[in-house]
């Protein structure tokens, strides 16, 4: 029983979100360093605006690990099999909104988001965490032009996200957060939801968006090394893939998501990525690769 409920930690939660069936299909400057912002709010408050893909469920976890899995060599055959892709739409940039803005598809939010000041640094507005109408409309601009739907002006989560992403393509390693070897180090900022892979100060992948651990669940500090790599690794409890896993420190590992990785709250210790991300970071990182992990996940 107690086996059970440590594993059951990593188990993915399905919710269906009934009230938002009723919306239709949704329609660089550089940026500043990131600078802190509060903590989000629940999960319960903000839903996808949008309906998702029409494969990717209405899902807010994934089905992690938190014990070690059993290591094996696996055979030329198993690994010439590659993961599924993923059905289109699974990864556009669906603002998680409040349900009665959702429902109420209105053209511009005049509710306060979970990064509000931080959206407002970003886009040098007068930070004071209350939305204006001029904020409504610097925010909507911002999500049209980078495909955020839908595009009402509030402050989300990806929306956030997305300005983290722009802010640190030319150098995501600016703070020198991420230590600098002379071998490959794939970086995890926590505090960004972000990763990368530098070898001496050369970037060689990424940054690339994540989701990392949750409240309670969070996704280990430190040092790590890449102890086993499994290209079509599946949870047998749960019956559920992790494509392209990369294990780093028991159970948590670097893997593939068939759905958001913007949610408010987080995975249950994995490092989560898109599928295109985690099939070109196995192609990057080798079995005893440094991972280095640092920072934390707002609201973990």
């Amino acid at each position: 029983m107690i086996r059970i409920r440590r594993r059951i930690a990593c188990r993915g939660l399905a919710v269906v979100l009934a009230a938002v069936t009723v919306l239709p299909v949704g329609t660089t400057a550089l940026a500043a360093p990131a600078p802190p912002v509060h903590a989000p709010g629940p999960e319960v408050e903000l839903v996808p605006g949008v309906p998702p893909g029409p494969a990717q469920p209405w899902q807010i976890d994934t089905p992690d690990q938190v014990l070690a899995p059993g290591v094996y060599t696996p055979g030329a055959e198993e690994d010439a099999v590659e993961p599924r892709d993923a059905a289109r739409g699974t990864y556009d940039l669906v603002e998680y909104v409040p349900l009665a803005d959702a429902v109420q598809r209105v053209a511009c939010s005049k509710r306060i988001g979970p990064y509000q000041r931080g959206v407002e640094r970003w886009l040098k507005l007068k930070v004071d965490g209350k939305q204006s109408a001029a904020d409504c409309r610097a925010i909507r601009a911002f999500q049209v032009t980078y495909g955020i739907k839908p595009a009402i002006g509030f402050a989300g989560p990806v929306t956030w996200a997305t300005m983290q992403l722009i802010g640190a393509q030319e150098n995501p390693n600016a703070a020198g957060k991420c230590p600098v070897r002379g071998y490959r180090v794939a970086c995890v900022d926590l505090d960004r939801q972000l990763t990368w892979v530098q070898k001496g100060k050369k970037v060689v992948y990424g940054p690339v968006p994540m989701r990392s651990g949750r409240a309670g669940h969070r996704t280990r500090t430190g040092w790590f090394k890449i102890y086993w790599k499994h290209k079509n690794h599946w949870s047998t409890l749960y019956n559920s893939p992790m494509p392209y896993a990369q294990f780093f420190s028991g159970g948590q590992a670097f893997h593939a998501v068939y759905g958001s990785i913007y949610t408010t709250v987080g995975s249950w210790g994995c490092v989560n990525l898109r599928l295109p991300d985690a099939r070109k970071l196995w192609g990057v990182l080798k079995t005893g690769d440094h991972v280095y992990v640092w920072g934390r996940r707002l609201g973990a």
